[in-house]
């Protein structure tokens, strides 16, 4: 329960931050939220990988509809993906989650070493 709670809470606040903050403040985000809601550094990091991974994989995918994905070709044309959007989409959710998952797994660990201290 608390590993699907830490994951909708990351989607949440992922996508508040990302109104407000630059791209990074995902990671802040997974952070807050490994630090609330304790669980074990892997569990930490699926969370906030899973969290983020889908959030962003949403928005790229709802951004390249609404635009009949006329840039996501041409990017992905500059990448060695061979014009694949949805190869894109995926590279864009994994580089998000993986920041999410690390931010999240420090957030864990700090946590866990705060009891330790104490």
């Amino acid at each position: 329960m608390k590993f699907l709670v830490a994951i909708i809470l990351t989607a949440l606040l992922a996508f508040v931050s990302g109104l407000y903050f630059p791209w990074w403040g995902i990671a802040v985000a997974a952070f807050l939220i490994a630090l609330l809601v304790h669980q074990k550094a892997a569990k930490a990091f699926f969370a906030g990988f899973l969290g983020v991974f889908l959030l962003w994989a949403g928005l790229a995918w709802w951004i390249d509809m609404k635009n009949e994905g006329y840039l996501s070709q041409k990017v992905a044309a500059l990448l060695p993906l061979g014009g694949n959007t949805i190869l894109l989409v995926l590279l864009t959710a994994l580089i998000g989650a993986l920041v999410a998952g690390f931010g999240a797994m420090t957030g864990s660990f700090l946590r866990s070493s705060n009891k330790r201290s104490s």
